[in-house]
């Protein structure tokens, strides 16, 4: 196990002080944050926007983060992501890492993903300065609740939504972050987190049970789905924030009424109800197929919705759900379609 580096207090150029930060989020319309169900600045959270990719930079190996300008941008709260629309039309999701009382860009970094589905390799190659890209949102479920002390876990890329976080947090607040990686060249932003005292940095898997988690603290954890499950596994309590969705659980076989196109379907219990619907219905929209940007959202007439999405709140699940991954509790489930 190799030996945690545990940084230093040095000026870091590229941070705002705490300080600084600090005054200008709470000075912010936005602060305190909105409920999770609260659209910010007034604007509805699907809003598209058309923004300039003003600069293209490799902050870590194999990670690109992304300005983007516009002009009386929505607000947004440490947590908060984007939806970005790629050129082929992929959407993907990437948490906001900048500053949130700038109301002129946007910053957002992803890690290439060489296996994955297509969306992180389009940014990577296609996305480069001067192109305009469109974006939705900003959306929050993980938000930065108030608490007597903090403790954050990231892993790898799992330190974008976490490092808005720990720079709105108030001069005198309590707080750890324990940030894992494969390799430190491989780590965003860890320079700019060495120069505070609080961290601690750690090249392969972190010793989780020599955390120390003070009573009361909020957890907070972001990275890689091994790391997440064994916070999860220690401190039940802990925020989460996935990049990918959850294993699915085993399903059983159910109905679907397509009420206005008046045709029932049958959803095998290997399949989704999205799968299903494309079959009669081929130009229903979708993208990610796991629950994250919300395009395959449906209105449900009928029936009991077993949500698996990471997207929805409580509110939007009261009478919708996203067909790529979420599943009917009955028999039977009628949808608006």
């Amino acid at each position: 196990m190799p030996r945690p580096l545990t940084v230093a207090v040095v000026a870091g150029a590229a941070f705002l002080t705490r300080r600084a930060m600090r005054r200008r989020i709470q000075a912010s319309p936005l602060w305190p944050m909105p409920a999770l169900d609260e659209p910010v600045s007034g604007r509805p959270r699907s809003r598209a926007l058309r923004l300039l990719v003003a600069a293209r930079e490799e902050v870590a190996e194999g990670v690109v983060q992304l300005r983007l300008e516009g002009r009386d941008l929505p607000g947004w709260a440490p947590g908060a992501h984007l939806d970005l629309v790629l050129p082929s039309g992929l959407v993907r999701q990437y948490s906001l890492c900048g500053d949130p009382a700038d109301t002129s860009s946007y910053t957002v970094a992803t890690r290439l993903v060489a296996d994955g589905r297509g969306g992180s390799r389009e940014v990577h190659e296609q996305i480069t300065e001067g192109m305009e890209l469109e974006v939705r949102g900003p959306r929050n479920r993980f938000p930065l609740v108030e608490a007597p002390s903090y403790v954050f876990v990231a892993g790898g890329i799992g330190i974008t939504p976490v490092l808005s976080m720990v720079r709105a947090l108030p001069d005198g607040a309590r707080w750890r972050l324990l940030y894992c990686g494969r390799t430190r060249e491989s780590m965003p932003f860890l320079k700019e987190l060495e120069a505070l005292d609080q961290v601690t940095a750690v090249v392969g898997a972190p010793e989780l049970d020599a955390l120390d988690v003070p009573e009361g603290a909020a957890v907070y954890c972001c990275g890689p789905e091994g790391l997440m499950a064994a916070v999860e596994e220690r401190f039940p309590q802990v925020h989460l924030e996935r990049f990918t969705p959850r294993a699915a659980a085993p399903g059983t076989a159910f109905e679907v009424e397509l009420r206005r196109s008046g045709r029932t379907l049958t959803v095998p219990a290997d399949s989704s109800v999205l799968a299903a619907v494309r079959a009669e219905l081929p130009n229903t929209l979708y993208s990610c197929e796991q629950g994250f940007c919300g395009t395959c959202r449906q209105r449900v007439l009928e029936g009991e919705v077993d949500h698996r999405d990471e997207l929805l709140t409580d509110g939007e699940r009261a009478d919708s759900m996203l067909i790529c991954v979420s599943r009917s509790r009955s028999e039977r489930i009628v949808l608006d379609m």
